[in-house]
């Protein structure tokens, strides 16, 4: 019974809150009203018993996503009036990813009903043995290389991200450290005494 309605409440609380993050006007609302989808679709995982993807859900996605998106909406001037002018012109191809997207929505719904998204050859896991050790272990031994192989990928973007922010531009002027150590403090301050009437010359 308290399963069934915390099922229940997360799920409303998830729909209402996708909702609202596409009806809310001011972008902030929109951020926080996706934060709320998310901590509560890490809810209905709990229930699930995956609570991995749970807690993947609060600290990946609330934690960096959202967050990131709360920063740049709030940092950068964008005029949203300018970006809703064109939203019309793209609500035929809106209706009809939205029909075919509630088609396989039903779809999915048909095959979970008739039992045809368990397939046959999976591996059951022990009640025993916790979601995350299990995950682990598959994880660690038998998708090893790909496991590695991803974090390669995720490590040579990042390395190409550095290089590409701090390549030398011709409009910036360095800052020379080894310069600014040198510099003494006769060099740095010069006393003038201008006469009346008479200004500092550079």
């Amino acid at each position: 019974m308290i399963a069934a309605f915390a099922f229940y409440l997360f799920a409303i609380i998830v729909v209402l809150s996708g909702a609202m993050t596409i009806a809310a006007r001011n972008p902030v609302h929109s951020v926080l009203w996706l934060i709320l989808a998310f901590f509560n679709a890490a809810g209905l995982f709990l229930t699930l018993g995956a609570e991995f993807i749970a807690m993947l859900l609060v600290i990946v996605y609330v934690g960096a996503v959202a967050v990131l998106f709360l920063f740049v909406v709030m940092m950068l001037d964008v005029d949203f009036a300018e970006l809703r002018a064109g939203v019309a012109k793209y609500w035929p191809f809106a209706t009809v990813l939205a029909i075919v997207l509630l088609a396989e929505i039903g779809g999915a719904i048909l095959a979970w009903t008739n039992g045809g998204l368990v397939p046959v050859r999976a591996a059951p896991v022990a009640k025993a043995v916790p979601n995350i050790e299990a995950l682990g272990a598959v994880l660690y031994t038998r998708y090893l290389y790909i496991f590695e192989g991803a974090g390669l990928v995720l490590l040579v973007a990042m390395v190409g991200a550095i290089v590409l922010t701090h390549r030398r531009r011709g409009d910036v002027k360095p800052q020379n450290i080894s310069a600014q150590v040198r510099r003494r403090p006769e060099d740095a301050v010069v006393n003038m005494d201008p006469g009346v009437g008479q200004g500092v010359s550079l």
